[in-house]
């Protein structure tokens, strides 16, 4: 088998958007919105510029990029070894609840030459679903509403907001068996639809060329309130893709790790009931690593649901593949706890502890003047 060595310039369009905190004994970098990628290929790896190639590396790069450096995942650059994570760490702003509306208009140019020629012929009409994007949030996508050129959804989700500055990305796609076809894409961002009152009719474009179509989203944001604990109960943060507010699980170490150095590989695995699991990286000896005492100053967030109450917390330290320890905090342990943020060595057994917070916030209706005032 013959490899082949793809060469090339890969650029990264920053812009405006590169997000840098300085903070007492560290700083975090971050871009607010997933960065402009440029690929140009050269020599016999050219071949990469065909465009399905292209978009392949393009977005295996842009993932890696984006699960490290876009908000809400921030760089930690530690300048001081005694930097404690838990006074650096920078929790999210709001919750923006975004319903995608309805779409008209759009330009029959998304379909393919057969398809068009098909639609022809049997009079047929799209079969028409979105996907949102806020940021490096996990993507939400509708239904899909067949065989219609004015598709109504009226469908939700909630989307955590790190940055006001953030983009939402709406984008229309034509269900087909093979492939998707892509109709258009409207964009905006968190602070100009809340601007707008909330509710905004945005133009589609297509390969950069204005479409003709339509897209409509509404839009409400909730702050994040260590005094809304209500909402963890309320019945209008019940239903799908609806959060009743936030927790963050910081591990910043452990301590008290048996066993020797070579055979260690210690993490922390992070869950709570079914469907959050959440794991550090993996430490390994080396030259100025403590590996029985290892530093990890990572965050997991997890979206809670008005059914959340009823699970736990699980926090569990690992060797390789190996659980060595566990310890499960109530999730009414940390709602009693003072601003509901419980932080503390948890004892996971054996005399190994793993120094951790976990912190949990409601939701509470943001005022014009709070949507206004954060600034990062």
């Amino acid at each position: 088998m013959k490899h082949v060595k793809l060469r090339g310039r890969l650029s990264i369009l920053l812009g405006p958007l590169t997000n840098v905190i300085p903070l007492i004994g560290a700083a975090q970098i971050a871009f607010i919105n997933p960065p402009l990628l440029e690929l140009d290929f050269t020599g016999a790896a050219n071949v990469a510029d065909f465009s399905a190639i292209d978009g392949a590396v393009r977005g295996v790069i842009l993932s890696i990029i984006n699960s490290m450096f876009t908000l809400p995942n921030r760089f930690l650059l530690t300048l001081d070894a005694k930097n404690d994570y838990f006074k650096t760490y920078l929790p999210p702003l709001g919750v923006i609840r975004i319903t995608v509306e309805k779409a008209w208009d759009f330009a029959e140019e998304a379909k393919g030459k057969a398809k068009k020629l098909f639609a022809k012929l049997t009079r047929a009409a799209p079969d028409v679903f979105v996907k949102v994007d806020v940021g490096a949030e996990p993507t939400w996508q509708t239904q899909t509403k067949d065989n219609t050129t004015n598709p109504n959804w009226g469908e939700t989700h909630d989307f955590v907001v790190s940055d006001f500055h953030q983009c939402i990305k709406v984008h229309l796609f034509d269900k087909d068996v093979n492939s998707d076809d892509e109709i258009g894409m409207g964009i905006t961002t968190v602070e100009e639809v809340l601007r707008n009152g909330g509710r905004q009719e945005l133009d589609l474009e297509l390969k950069g060329e204005a479409s003709g179509g339509k897209v409509s989203i509404a839009c409400e944001y909730f702050k994040l309130d260590a005094a809304g604990g209500n909402s963890f109960s309320s019945s209008s943060h019940k239903g799908d893709g609806r959060m009743s507010g936030v927790a963050a699980v910081l591990i910043s170490s452990a301590f008290g790790i048996k066993g020797q150095r070579e055979q260690l590989k210690p993490s922390v695995k992070v869950t709570m009931g079914q469907k959050h699991s959440f794991r550090t990286a993996i430490k390994e000896d080396a030259v100025g690593t403590d590996i029985n005492n290892p530093t990890f100053d990572q965050n997991f967030r997890i979206p809670l649901s008005t059914d959340s109450g009823s699970e736990s917390f699980r926090i569990a330290l690992l060797n390789g593949e190996q659980e060595v320890g566990a310890v499960e905090v109530p999730f009414s342990d940390v709602q009693n706890a003072p601003e509901m943020t419980l932080a503390n060595k948890f004892d996971v057994g054996g005399g190994t502890t793993v120094r951790a917070s976990i912190c949990m916030k409601g939701l509470s209706s943001a005022s014009a003047q709070e949507i206004n005032l954060p600034r990062r």
